[in-house]
């Protein structure tokens, strides 16, 4: 295909997602969470008590990324360690009961992102858009 039609693919996806990870980053701030804690704390809203490393790999983060962000999360009261009743090498992570309750609003913020990102998108043109993500999506992986 065109080359000039490529690339402004390309540099319209990096505008897209620059300016959704501002927009969202912004949001998450009124939580008292940054982007990526999120995930981290969706991970335990399906089940908490995993280990550190659990984490590393269902979010795909290197250890130190997720030690800061469990850190923090930590230092702001939402989640909190403790070791593992069968083995004391292992800490688990567990939600607080503040970090509950920040479940219905960041699936909020999660909710008011999508909308408007898709806000003048028809269903039937949602429907080809998710498709050719998901062909992106396999050609990078």
């Amino acid at each position: 295909m065109n080359d000039m039609v490529d690339c402004e693919i390309r540099q319209s996806l990096d505008r897209i997602s620059f300016q959704m990870r501002r927009d969202y980053d912004e949001s998450l701030r009124e939580l008292n969470i940054y982007v990526g804690q999120d995930n981290l704390l969706s991970r335990l809203w399906v089940g908490d008590g995993v280990t550190q490393m659990q984490l590393c790999e269902h979010l795909k983060c290197e250890p130190p990324t997720i030690t800061n962000m469990v850190k923090s999360l930590e230092q702001n009261g939402f989640i909190y360690r403790k070791r593992d009743e069968h083995d004391a090498r292992v800490m688990r992570i567990y939600l607080t009961d503040k970090g509950k309750e920040l479940q219905k609003p960041v699936e909020f913020k999660w909710k008011q992102q999508q909308e408007k990102l898709l806000h003048s998108i028809l269903p039937e043109e949602r429907l080809i858009l998710g498709e050719l993500m998901k062909r992106m999506e396999r050609n990078l992986f």
